[in-house]
């Protein structure tokens, strides 16, 4: 056991509700806020922050089930606690909420140890980048045209490169949409959509192609990620200018891999408040450039700055709407993209952020 004044003494959770701004949906859901659940950890003077996006039910089993596994050792000992954590959910299974706990505990243990040892987590773990490519990501198929246009012709005009919408609800109309994307945004913008597992296969090969003659380059989750085979099979039979993505929805290694052995995904996208935290996303990434694939990070961009930049496989992130507001509100030192791009601000140590509490205060949930 580490001597009393090195080890974690205290871990915080709690969970906070921020409506959206517009009601929201893509091709299988609808919602009308958002919930962040936020760990605290302490040690050695310092205090480390990470959270996922999840039910606030999740914020219990942090405190019950993990708290244990995480008070009293050593805030540098981040795979063993880690590891420890997964014992502790055998029976819940190593994905869904169980693994967004995980998810959150770890990642406020990266940003605890970085800043225990007053280091930027990115220069922590290696930086082989200097900035993360971005793609500004929103285009709610509840959003009417004129809205859509705005916020995606809003990101061309302010230097994305990438801009991404959400489809799916009704195949006729997302040819419609897609064409007023473009529309908004020019032709030197590349765009993608994301049908949430929305379509069938066939329905899916036949929208691809109508996508190519808008300059379409980028096909995310056509099926359902748990589809493998049908990834697969619209993967070989889509225009070749179209990249087929998936990976939000996994959750430990073994997933990403049979991802990858199956040939399912062009890009392969790992979420670091889903798949484990920041020891789970790196393990996905260092999968990734063994597949000789590129690998993308899906939402929370301000959690998942620092890690991607010690990946060489690292291609691009999603600057994803929802949480781009909700970071910008709950946190200080958070990175604003420039020309379709961020950098870490390197003279702050972990994660580069810290928590406004009294900001937070209004959204909490009890």
């Amino acid at each position: 056991m580490p001597a009393n004044s090195e080890a974690i003494t205290n871990l915080k959770v709690a969970a906070y509700t921020v409506p959206t701004d517009y009601p929201e949906s893509d091709g299988t859901l609808q919602w009308n806020s958002t919930t962040m659940v936020l760990v605290e950890l302490e040690a050695m003077g310092q205090r480390g922050i990470g959270y996922t996006y999840a039910d606030a039910s999740l914020s219990s089993f942090i405190a019950t089930t993990l708290m244990q596994h995480v008070k009293g050792q050593h805030p540098f000992n981040t795979p063993k606690i880690w590891q420890d954590m997964l014992v502790a959910i055998r029976n819940e299974g190593s994905c869904g909420m169980a693994m967004m706990a995980v998810s959150a505990v770890d990642n406020a243990l990266w940003d605890l140890k970085a800043k225990i040892l007053n280091l930027p987590l990115a220069k922590l773990l290696g930086m082989v980048k200097s900035e993360a490519l971005l793609y500004g990501s929103g285009g709610f198929t509840s959003y009417p045209i004129e809205r859509l246009q705005q916020q995606l012709g809003g990101w061309a005009d302010h230097g994305f490169q990438h801009v991404k919408m959400k489809i799916g609800r009704d195949a006729q109309a997302d040819l419609e949409r897609v064409q007023a994307a473009r529309e908004s945004i020019g032709d030197n913008v590349q765009l993608f959509v994301d049908a949430n597992g929305a379509y069938d296969a066939k329905t899916a090969i036949t929208q691809a192609k109508a996508f190519a003659d808008h300059g379409v380059t980028w096909f995310e989750e056509p099926v359902s990620s748990d589809d493998l085979a049908g990834l697969y099979f619209i993967r070989n039979h889509t225009p070749p200018e179209i990249r087929v993505a998936a990976g939000e929805y996994g959750y430990n290694i073994g997933y990403f891999n049979q991802m990858l052995k199956q040939q399912a995904v062009d890009v392969l996208q790992a979420d670091a408040t889903r798949c484990g935290g920041i020891t789970g996303f790196l393990k996905a990434g260092y999968l990734c450039e063994a597949y000789h694939l590129p690998f993308s990070f899906h939402c929370a961009p301000a959690l998942h700055l620092h890690p991607c930049l010690a990946l060489n496989a690292f291609y691009i992130g999603e600057y994803f709407y929802d949480h781009a507001r909700i970071e910008n509100l709950f946190f200080e030192g958070v990175q604003q993209p420039g020309s379709g791009r961020f950098s870490p601000d390197l003279s702050r140590p972990g994660l580069g952020l810290e928590f406004r509490q009294q900001d937070a205060a209004k959204f909490k949930v009890n």
